[in-house]
């Protein structure tokens, strides 16, 4: 059965505001930061006053509550917020509770960061710094945009990466990225991986045509030790930027 609550109510606000204090209190006590996207934490603080109403308690609102009564809820392993996998493994092991509401201060910080590259880069209104350019290289998966902006930050010195085109001689050929630096085709990849295996310290960036190939390389370089290695999502065919052709 559908519990509706009136999230207009008089009796929804107040509890709504009794439970921001609540989370409040939890930020200074385990020296937390509230996550920097604030719609997830006004969810979480909606859904922990939706079930304090429904249940008395604070119940994780990202999980099931088990249990009619409140004998059988206390039986049960019901998230409490906080709740403890979320202080003894979550935000020590990820930086942030599994719903995001709490987060340690490098955890919002990184996403703060994330958010200033996502909009350097998708709209291009400014170019990269040199610290968004190493959080971007740390990435399993960018996408063209990301990689248009590493290749121009390049251009200016910021950062330094190797581009590996992973797709066949052919392909190349016909079409490449403009700034590519190796040709190390999936089909003899370990004979043509020679050509950077002494470069294992530093960052790679591979593509194919779709990204399924370069994602298959990039797993083979990571397990033979290149310290990161990130991966052109949905590959060149979404690739915006210059491509050069023919074989020079």
């Amino acid at each position: 059965m559908i519990k509706k609550i009136d999230m207009n109510s008089d009796e929804f606000q107040v509890e709504f505001e009794l439970t921001k204090e609540f989370t409040n209190d939890v930020l200074k006590k385990y020296n937390f930061v509230y996550n920097p996207q604030e719609e997830i934490n006004e969810s979480i603080q909606q859904g922990l006053t939706r079930n304090k109403l429904i249940y008395d308690k604070r119940f994780c609102p990202c999980f099931m509550v088990v249990g009619q009564t409140k004998e059988e809820q206390e039986k049960e392993d019901n998230r409490l917020c906080p709740c403890k996998p979320a202080l003894e493994v979550e935000i020590p092991k990820d930086g942030k509770c599994h719903c995001g509401i709490f987060c340690t201060p490098e955890y919002a910080k990184s996403l703060m960061v994330e958010e200033e590259i996502n909009e350097a880069t998708h709209t291009h209104s400014r170019g990269l710094t040199k610290l968004e350019c190493e959080v971007l290289l740390k990435k399993e998966q960018i996408d063209a945009y990301e990689l248009e902006s590493l290749l121009e930050a390049r251009e200016l010195k910021y950062v330094d990466f190797n581009l590996v085109d992973t797709r066949e001689w052919m392909e190349w050929v016909g079409q490449r990225i403009k700034g590519c630096d190796y040709l190390i085709p999936t089909t003899s990849f370990y004979q043509s991986l020679e050509q950077i295996i002494n470069q294992k310290e530093k960052p790679v960036i591979v593509y194919c045509l779709s990204g399924s190939r370069s994602a298959y390389c990039q797993k083979i370089m990571k397990d033979l030790g290149f310290k990161s290695v990130s991966n052109l999502n949905y590959g060149i065919m979404t690739y915006k930027g210059e491509i050069l052709r023919g074989d020079e």
